[in-house]
């Protein structure tokens, strides 16, 4: 097991200013914590202190549904408008066919970042799928496998009108109370009267963490997608619930091959690998607040491992950390990135993977370097996220006809680029060609 002097190098290592580590082995927990909740103000980091766990709430949001599930309240494949009968979107077919599975594993099409502040209201999550009635898709219903907060956040919507509860009351009576647990809440009111993390992001000028100048709560209409803030410990309790309810089970079967290497099948609501033979499954989040976190599970050996980070990208931190644990813990190994081949792979025609790829209010510009004789790639974000997410370039180096990796750095991590049949799949989702 990881020991404190060794988390404490670790999250330095890493530039995390503040962290927290849980460990489930069976029936035994284990909890470090390191550093402080904002370095302007010292506040120190405890095990039970709260921090954003961006998307690792969509798991529980799939597994609310998995509950109305088994009250035969709805079905996985029971479309949206049979409980939501005014919801629509831009495309008849997706409006009338679009069912609960299609939201959950992420193949619905519908613009998958539709960020919209509707207000702090009970009715911020109606308001937000009415907003939806002219959402365009990015790809067609079905047909491939593209993230989307969206989807989960017209999901909550289906809970809400299925229990006649807001959403975040919902999770309470759903999941949260039969837990027993009281460190895992959605709005800031109630975060607040904990110990809870700030967020901080890199400074290009002296490479240290800068705090946010305020704590950054996420859009109530995206409660659904990602707006819990929770400690370890009650994640482990979560994560304990998938690993002892035959019920859950099905959660993890997988139900869509991911186009990316970075994952291997989504389930319903977790992302699925086999590492060294053994299942793996998870999920990470982020927040706009400059906050991440990553909880793998590894349920023949009864394991659960959550890392919460209040820097905006703790991957390399996760990697060595988890790379030290999960061969001590259970015998197998992270895989490593996906890296540019030891033999360089020749592909002479290059002009067919030049253009412009687009999602809603997302944009990647693939154009050839002619001198290098070598594919760059250009992503821009627009709306409301434009704010959070600049613009950013790397070269890219094949490893097949249809894979390139590429880094923003020397020293970055690899970033795979899969080209399909008129699009690009590239951080999980998915851009359709648009022009040359």
């Amino acid at each position: 097991m990881i020991n404190q002097r060794r988390f404490d190098e670790l999250a330095a290592k890493h530039n995390a200013p503040g962290a927290v580590l849980g460990v489930l082995a069976g029936d035994e927990v284990q909890e470090l914590a390191t550093g402080v909740l904002h370095v302007g103000t010292g506040a120190a980091t405890a095990v039970d202190s709260l921090f954003q766990i961006g998307s690792i709430t969509k798991p529980y949001t799939a597994t609310m549904v998995m509950r109305l599930v088994e009250q035969g309240r709805v079905g996985l494949d029971t479309r949206v408008v049979e409980v939501l009968p005014d919801f629509r979107v831009a495309d008849p077919v997706t409006t009338a066919q679009v069912t609960m599975r299609h939201l959950l594993i992420h193949t619905s099409g519908i613009a998958g970042d539709f960020v919209r502040d509707t207000g702090r209201g009970d009715d911020a999550l109606a308001r937000y799928v009415a907003d939806c009635a002219d959402l365009p898709q990015d790809h067609p219903l079905g047909s491939i496998m593209s993230y989307s907060n969206t989807g989960y956040n017209i999901a909550g919507r289906v809970i809400e009108v299925l229990t006649g509860q807001v959403w975040d009351e919902a999770l309470q009576t759903m999941v949260l109370a039969p837990l027993g647990v009281g460190h895992t809440w959605t709005l800031a009111e109630d975060v607040l009267r904990f110990s809870a993390a700030m967020g901080h992001t890199i400074s290009p000028d002296t490479g240290r963490p800068v705090p946010a100048s305020v704590w950054i709560p996420g859009f109530r209409s995206d409660g659904p997608c990602g707006n819990i803030s929770a400690s370890a410990g009650d994640i482990l309790a979560f994560a304990r619930l998938h690993l002892s309810d035959p019920r859950l089970a099905a959660m993890r079967e997988p139900q869509v091959v991911v186009p990316s290497p970075l994952v291997d099948h989504w389930g319903l609501g977790w992302n699925l690998w086999t590492w060294d033979g053994q299942p793996v499954f998870g999920h990470s989040g982020s927040s706009m607040g400059g906050q991440s976190a990553n909880l793998y599970v590894v349920p023949d050996k009864r394991v659960a491992t959550v890392l919460l980070t209040n820097i905006d990208d703790s991957i390399e931190f996760q990697l060595e950390l988890f790379g030290e644990l999960l061969p001590e813990l259970c015998g197998i190994a992270i895989p490593p990135r996906q890296a540019p081949p030891a033999e360089p792979v020749r592909i002479d025609d290059l002009d067919r993977y030049v253009g412009t790829y687009e999602r809603v209010d997302a944009r990647i510009d693939i154009t050839l370097d002619g001198e290098q004789g070598a594919l760059r790639l250009r992503h821009t974000v627009g709306g409301i996220m434009a704010e959070f997410d600049l613009p950013f370039e790397f070269g890219l180096t094949p490893v097949s006809d249809t894979m390139f990796v590429g880094r923003m750095s020397d020293a970055g991590r690899w970033m795979p680029v899969v080209f399909g049949d008129g699009f690009v799949h590239f951080g999980i989702r998915v851009y359709t060609r648009t022009g040359n």
